[in-house]
Order: C-alpha cells, then structure tokens, then sequence
C-alpha cells in the first residue's frame, strides 16, 4: 500500500510538474540544503526502524524455533528410551515362550501339535526380530550404538550366515550361490555381531523380494596395505530390482515400496537403514547398483 501511494503521489507531481510548470516554486539554495539533510535523516531513521523492527521478528522467530527444536529433541530422547525399555521388556516373554515351545517340539506330540508348534515358533521369531530391529534403531537414532571389535574366525562367521540364508532360499526354491575369496585371512578384527548382522539383514532382503532364481553372495578382497584390508561383500538377486526412482530413499527407515506387487512380504522396512548404519559405525560403505537383471549391495570397509 505505501508503494502505491508512493508512486500515486510521484506520478502526480511529475504531472503538475511537466503541464503546469507556473505552479512550481523554484529551490533556493537554503531549501536544497535543507531538502537534503531532511531526506538523510528521515531515510536513515526509517531504515535504522525497519531494521530493528526485523532484527526483533527474527529474535523472536529464533526463540521459539530453539524451544520448539528443544521439545522435539526431549521427545525424540523419551520415545527412544520408551521404545528401548518396551523393547527389552516385550523380549522377555517371547524368549520364553520360544523356550517352551522348543520344549514341545522336542516331545513326542502328535503331527498336528508339532505344526501349530512350529507355526508359534516362526511368528515368535519374527515377532523377536521385528522387536530387535526397533531397538537397534532406538539405539542408532540416540547415538547410544557401540561398536565392539574382536578378533573373529571368518570361515565360522560366513558358514553361519550361509547356514542361515541357504535354509531360507531352499524354502522359497531358490538357488543360493557363494563365492568367497580364498585369499582372505583366516582371521580378522572387527565387529563380528555387527557385521553379521549387516549382511543377515541385505541377504534375507535379496530371498524375501525374489519370486524365484538365484541369490548370489560373494566376498572378495578389494587392496591390502600393511595390515589394513579392504573386503568386498556383493548381494546379487534375480528379483525385479528397485525403481531408480525409489532407490534414494531405499535406505531410510520404515521405507517400504511397491506394497501391492510385494504384497505379504513380512518386515519393518528397518533392515536396510540399520545395515547402512552400522556399515557407517565402522568406517565403509553400503551402496546399491543396477547390472542388468541382478541387483546388488556391495559393503566395503577397511578391516
């Protein structure tokens, strides 16, 4: 409104100005001096006010902006100590109750007591992985994850994990290749717990979204200098892969995509964001790459 008024009256002086030029009252030397000194002042003034009048908004605008970031972080802190101690309390009951149903399992029951037993013992296993999930990433978002380095038998760690995935991908009628280096040391330095955890996380990705295939897990040496090695461990899966639209937020938390084509897929969509978390604790690197038709995870870190 002030601009326009503004130029409403400049456009009205410059008019009587050029049409009716008798109206004007020439400037003495004294007025000119006197013109300008009071436009400095009164320029000045109205500036010096805007700016102080600015600088108050922002003042204020970055108190509530500190106090509200401050609530949001005591929030952040009570769900992270919320989710932890539920999860350290929900934990308890489902070890036991896998306990006893392992009891069952080990009995003489009849076939239909055995199945529904097993069924009890996928769904408390799964429900236990979900728990452990949202508490690693409790753990990960409060800065409170340790890494804890020991010296680790390779050949015992990458067995269990094949073990493991090769079940899973046998029950899918998956293929399950390995190929592992054999000029890696037999024993290295890091943490094992976390670096199983890691790859048991991208390697049930890999057999959950294949319909059917192969899942291929490789590990290989990238360079060695001194006592510093750098393995390599590729992910390959004949699944449909993720679209590169997707593939930015692939490792976000609870990130899940293409619900209606995976359907039924069971998980949180917490394993990928925990895996890139602990792979970053420890000084390497968890990307994805589009070859064709595989899709890979390589995880590289300096062990």
């Amino acid at each position: 409104i002030l601009i326009a008024g503004g130029f409403v009256v400049d456009g009205i002086c410059y008019y009587i100005a050029y049409f009716y030029p008798n109206m004007i009252v020439p400037h003495t030397v004294e007025t000119a001096y006197m013109d300008s000194l009071g436009s400095l002042y009164i320029v000045g003034s109205l500036t010096c006010s805007m700016i102080l009048f600015q600088n108050s908004i922002y003042q204020s605008e970055n108190e509530m902006t500190q106090k509200q970031k401050k609530e949001i972080e005591e929030l952040n802190q009570m769900q992270n100590r919320f989710f932890s101690s539920m999860s350290h309390e929900i934990r308890t009951p489902i070890n036991t109750i896998i306990g006893l149903n392992e009891m069952i399992l080990r009995e003489d029951v009849s076939d239909e007591v055995a199945a529904d037993a097993r069924s009890i013992q996928g769904a408390s296993k799964m429900l236990l992985t979900l728990i452990n999930d949202i508490l690693d990433m409790s753990k990960i978002e409060s800065g409170n994850m340790d890494i804890v380095p020991v010296t680790y038998d390779v050949g015992e760690m990458l067995s269990d994990i094949v073990n493991m995935i090769w079940v899973r991908a046998k029950e899918k009628g998956l293929e399950f290749h390995v190929d592992v280096e054999p000029t890696i040391p037999a024993k290295l330095y890091g943490d094992e717990v976390r670096i199983k955890q890691i790859l048991i996380n991208v390697l049930n990705n890999a057999v959950k979204y294949t319909k059917e295939g192969t899942v291929t897990f490789e590990v290989k040496v990238l360079n060695r200098i001194d006592d510093a090695l750098t393995l390599s461990f590729i992910i390959k899966d004949t699944g449909i892969g993720i679209r590169p639209e997707d593939q930015r937020n692939l490792f976000k938390s609870f990130a899940r995509f293409d619900q209606r084509l995976h359907y039924g897929v069971e998980g949180s969509g917490l394993g990928l964001a925990i895996a890139r978390s602990f792979t970053e604790a420890q000084k390497g690197s968890l990307h994805i790459a589009v070859d064709g038709d595989l899709f890979k995870v390589v995880i590289l870190w300096k062990i």
